[in-house]
């Protein structure tokens, strides 16, 4: 008989499956198209597990970017989960907090997300069930994009790079309804972009890193700028 918290958490974490395969499948057809096999590709997703993330450094392999750079740029997209990752071990029960590595590999955007909602101690029983969710869409999600990705025509596979967009637009959409702020550094952050391209001031690749830098700086002054502004 299933107990009832492991129940609910596979219930909680069931909406979360559901939105990463079509993602996971995405990025698997899109490591096809882009020459990867398929222990590459599983690995890819198995190993990283980082979503949005894989995406830019599949790009950034394909323009040729070296392995310290993609991993300095995925390092510098996936610092919010260190937040998320010190919010959420304030909440684990004494069991959980054994396994802190396990669960730190585990957290997601979404991942996050519902945890954040659940009431009381997180047990381990509550944070794997919802992390397995997670994981087990990625993974099997990726191997049958790839699989896929053999019956689709080459150029449906290589216009799958839109999903990188799509996915990052679905993520800032609300945050830029909510803030000008938001939508200040968005528009700056692809205009410092184009204009870095344009007349080519950085090797092929690290123009993302000089604009996630350069923005998170900007942005972090503004924060601290209207701050005073209201304590004043």
């Amino acid at each position: 008989m299933i107990k009832p918290k492991l129940k609910e958490s596979v219930k909680a974490g069931i909406p979360i499956f559901v939105g990463y395969m079509p993602a996971a499948a995405a990025f698997g057809v899109l490591a096809k198209g882009c020459g990867l096999g398929m222990l590459e590709t599983f690995l890819f997703s198995a190993l990283v597990f980082a979503g949005a993330s894989q995406f830019m450094a599949l790009n950034l392999l394909m323009a040729g970017m070296s392995a310290g750079g993609i991993i300095l740029a995925t390092f510098l997209v996936n610092f919010r989960h260190f937040l998320m990752s010190a919010y959420l071990s304030t909440r684990l029960d004494h069991q959980a907090k054994k396994v802190v590595p396990l669960i730190a590999f585990g957290v997601t955007d979404e991942v996050f997300s519902v945890l954040s909602f659940q009431g009381g101690r997180l047990s381990k029983t509550t944070v794997f069930s919802i992390q397995l969710c997670a994981y087990s869409a990625w993974v099997t999600g990726t191997l049958a994009g790839f699989f896929l990705g053999g019956f689709l025509p080459e150029i449906l596979n290589q216009s799958m790079g839109v999903a990188l967009y799509a996915l990052f637009v679905a993520i800032l959409l609300p945050e830029v309804k909510k803030s000008r702020r938001a939508l200040f550094l968005a528009l700056s952050s692809g205009a410092l972009n184009a204009t870095l391209i344009r007349f080519q001031i950085f090797p092929d690749g690290w123009t993302i890193i000089a604009c996630i830098v350069i923005v998170a700086l900007a942005g972090s002054l503004i924060s601290e700028t209207q701050g005073a502004g209201e304590e004043a």
